[in-house]
């Protein structure tokens, strides 16, 4: 969310930030909207200053025998009274809407996001490793999956329907020794705190990162007002919410391993065979909390951090730094790490890391006092997938497979899997 006072400072570069996101421009509506609610704000604040007066006048004139006047007077400081209780009123409803009106704006850019529409227009940033070669055709991990018995979706559409799948044997060990592999790498060795979160949220946290109240159509939404996380994100986020830090805290790094869950929304006919796009993965989340200076240094610490994992299981990659038509609705830059999957000959997405600057901090009210300074600032958030367990599942089964349908295990993986170097 954007503080108001910057719009009205910078109209041109906030519609221009919008712009370079294929965003109307909206700095005259929200100012509309702004001088509305500070012109009526004016107005209360004037009635109020009149209350006071008139009722003191009203003692003057008791005290010096003007009943007549009094009475007046006692009628105006009522009318008064009438008008300030309709007018608070009015107020909420004018802050709701331009509260409102705000949520709904899309974080802009940084002066080195590439301006594009869509994915196309995304720049690569480096690659690592190189592809495998295989002396056969190279299979898709489902046809690997279902071949040795371990994956099994008629199953899974038959108690879940699509996009569910059930793992079993091996391939199910496989998925957890990944998850398990993330979980210590993150906090072993880049020094990240381990968090185990509730699933399951209220709608102020999902306000407070972005989710809502835009893209409540992707959300699986329970009973009572609770919804279903669509990432650990929301919840490890959410922790500082409404928190005034110490800056000698700070950074706060924190991982989760949670299972996710998303309706996936306006992607009926995308990668519909497989679990590439599932109603509920896996996933080992990186956040972090910084001050205001130090969120584009954590956000390369935070990338090098998920790009470690692939690293540690030879696969290859490539960095893309995303447009600003493909970012996501709360970030201002952001990294997505694409592994190479050979079954599908294709490069596709396993982790996005992104700073948000002060977007969601504002939305959460999350913020931090620099020692001695009583000023209060507001904190920078992070997040990034370090990195998606299934899709990391699906690139180990393509990358591995062999030309019988067995599938070498990586070696970082073999004391999760009790020393087994091959499945199948």
């Amino acid at each position: 969310m954007f503080d108001i006072r910057w719009i009205r400072e910078n109209p041109e570069a906030f519609d221009a930030g919008l712009k370079a996101r294929d965003h109307e421009p909206r700095a005259a509506q929200l100012l509309e909207l702004d001088d509305a609610r500070r012109s009526h704000v004016t107005k209360l604040q004037e009635a109020q200053q009149r209350r006071n007066s008139a009722s003191k006048e009203i003692g003057k004139a008791k005290a010096s025998g003007d009943e007549e006047g009094a009475q007046a007077l006692m009628k105006e400081v009522a009318e008064i009274k009438a008008f300030i209780q309709a007018g608070e009123e009015e107020e909420r409803k004018l802050d709701a809407a331009l509260q409102e009106a705000l949520s709904r704006i899309p974080n802009i850019g940084l002066s080195d996001v590439p301006v594009g529409a869509d994915e196309n227009d995304n720049v690569e940033l480096h690659m690592w490793g190189e592809k495998p070669s295989f002396d056969f055709t190279p299979k898709e991990h489902y046809e690997l999956g279902e071949a040795q018995g371990g994956m099994d979706f008629e199953t899974a559409a038959k108690l879940s329907g699509s996009r569910f799948t059930v793992l079993k044997g091996q391939i199910a060990r496989l998925e957890r020794a990944l998850g398990q592999f993330m979980i210590d790498l993150h906090t072993e060795e880049h020094g990240y705190l381990e968090v185990s979160p509730p699933l399951l949220v209220r709608d102020e946290a999902l306000f407070g990162t972005g989710q809502l109240p835009k893209f409540a159509d992707d959300l699986f939404r329970a009973t009572e007002g609770r919804w279903l996380i669509p990432t650990a994100e929301v919840p490890l986020t959410n922790m500082v919410a409404g928190e005034i830090l110490d800056s000698t805290a700070l950074p706060i790094r924190v991982t989760g391993l949670t299972y996710c869950f998303r309706s996936e929304a306006g992607s009926a006919g995308r990668d519909v065979r497989g679990m590439l796009r599932q109603h509920q993965f896996e996933k080992c989340e990186l956040v972090s909390i910084t001050d205001v200076d130090s969120s584009l240094d954590e956000l390369e610490r935070m990338r090098e951090c998920a790009e470690k994992v692939l690293q540690k299981l030879g696969l290859h990659y490539r960095v893309m730094t995303l447009c600003t038509g493909d970012m996501g609705f709360s970030a201002r830059k952001t990294y997505d790490i694409e592994v190479w999957l050979p079954g599908q000959d294709a490069y596709r997405e396993i982790s996005s890391c992104s700073v948000c600057g002060d977007f969601q901090a504002r939305r959460m009210n999350a913020r931090y006092r620099v020692d001695g300074d009583k000023a209060l600032q507001f904190a920078h958030t992070l997040n990034g997938s370090g990195v998606a367990v299934g899709r990391c599942l699906i690139a180990v089964l393509e990358n591995y497979q062999q030309a019988d349908g067995s599938i070498v295990v990586p070696e970082v993986l073999r004391p999760y899997m009790n020393g087994l170097e091959k499945i199948g």
